[in-house]
């Protein structure tokens, strides 16, 4: 799988505009609503860029990215934020990667049952 579809979606404060990827249009509305809302909201707190990203074994991951000359980025509430999201989203960051490892790399769910 090439890397463009492993970005499941991004935020940009420096553009506002939000960005899912297509590819994944088999997740539910109301699930991509909610990474709207997560996503949005991140940068018009903290700046930057968000974006989700799923690794070559299906873990997905928050990056924060900010242009070097951005004195309004704030990295400290980024960090903070990205602690709080894992947190209080853990439960569907664990359904999104369920989701890729099952439809996109074709693992079987009966085993990612047994491992948790």
């Amino acid at each position: 799988m090439d890397l463009e579809n492993r970005v499941l979606c991004a935020s940009s404060a420096y553009e506002e505009k939000y960005y899912f990827n297509e590819f994944y249009s088999g997740i539910p509305t109301a699930i991509q609503e909610e990474l709207q809302i997560m996503c949005v909201t991140f940068t018009s707190e903290v700046g930057g860029i968000l974006s989700l990203e799923y690794d070559e074994e299906g873990n997905l991951s928050l990056s924060v990215a900010a242009d070097e000359g951005d004195l309004l980025y704030d990295e400290i509430g980024s960090g903070l934020k990205i602690k709080e999201m894992q947190r209080n989203k853990n439960e569907l960051f664990e359904a999104l990667e369920t989701y890729y490892k099952v439809f996109i790399l074709k693992q079987d769910l009966s085993s990612l049952i047994e491992e948790d």
